[in-house]
């Protein structure tokens, strides 16, 4: 009986490595979790507070770099100021104890809505180009596959600022320069190499005789792949789009040398936030962690396919 009792599974982890490997990686999600964390304060910090030595963890909360985010002001004479009526709203007071007004709004927001249309826009079209050039080298006998996806890859391998000149002078001569669509086709030619080499992994796995069943059964090719690969691909799909997106977000070179005014994005606007005396970190942190959310709710919402199986319900061979 007690040896019975003594006997685990070899499959099944002890509850001492259980609790080593949950430690681990709570420690580590803690660890990453710090600059997020860090970023986040200095957005609610006052810009005395912000640039404070040593950096202060106890402080008082304010709305101020939010504020300076999305406005812009200037500075007036206290005369003037006491002539105004009441302040309105939280950042028209915040902004008069600085003897300043609201001269208007900031250019945030159009770069964050310039953002999300080419970010998510390439995003799609990089991925249905990938799942069609995936499915077509798993599927079919491509001459010359081989060196076709070795070139495919090779345009990722290519640093930004080698062809970044280039690509100037070409966007000059099409009239693409600072558009949301010379964006998008860019940002989509960078990421479709990573969605071919990635959902081809995916596909490859997935069994042809689904495909040849549903084909017998009537299907053509286009609703067999449609109602029988897309589904089972749902996750290697997710986990593309996402890798895609956090290129096509982040990306920071291309953004600063081919836009300037109608199509720039974010990442090159929010270091170019100036408050008094020099940098606003508290307008420069809010800039950030609100450019953090697409992201994360994103991720959010694929999550459930990306933890589904990719042959979920499928019988191997």
């Amino acid at each position: 009986m007690s040896a019975a009792n003594s006997a685990h599974s070899v499959v099944e982890p002890s509850l001492s490595n259980k609790r080593i490997a949950g430690t681990i990686v709570v420690l580590y999600a803690l660890i990453t979790l710090i600059p997020l964390v860090w970023i986040f304060l200095t957005s609610i910090k006052s810009p005395p507070d912000s640039i404070s030595y040593p950096p202060k963890i106890v402080f008082s909360p304010s709305l101020e770099g939010y504020c300076n985010l999305f406005t812009t002001r200037t500075r007036q004479t206290p005369d003037y100021i006491a002539s105004l009526p009441a302040p309105v709203g939280t950042c028209d007071e915040v902004t008069r104890k600085r003897n300043m007004v609201i001269a208007g709004p900031s250019n945030f927001v159009p770069r964050f809505v310039n953002s999300l249309v080419i970010a998510f826009g390439s995003t799609f079209l990089a991925v249905f180009l990938g799942t069609l050039a995936a499915y077509g080298f798993s599927r079919f006998k491509v001459p010359l596959a081989d060196d076709l996806l070795f070139f495919i890859l090779s345009t990722r391998m290519m640093p930004p600022i080698a062809v970044a000149i280039p690509i100037y002078l070409m966007y000059r001569e099409l009239g693409l320069s600072d558009t949301a669509l010379g964006m998008i086709l860019l940002y989509t030619a960078v990421n479709v190499s990573l969605a071919v080499w990635l959902l081809k992994g995916f596909i490859d796995e997935i069994p042809r005789e689904y495909e040849e069943a549903a084909m017998i059964d009537g299907y053509t090719r286009l609703q067999a792949f449609r109602k029988v690969v897309l589904p089972q691909a749902t996750t290697g799909i997710a986990a593309t789009a996402i890798f895609c997106l956090i290129f096509a977000w982040n990306e920071y070179a291309f953004a600063a040398l081919l836009t300037s005014g109608d199509a720039q994005t974010a990442p090159p606007f929010i270091p170019t936030i100036i408050g008094e005396g020099g940098q606003d970190w508290p307008a420069v942190a809010a800039g950030t962690t609100i450019f953090l959310i697409p992201i994360l709710v994103f991720t959010i919402l694929l999550r459930k396919q990306l933890l589904r199986g990719i042959t979920f319900g499928a019988v191997r061979k």
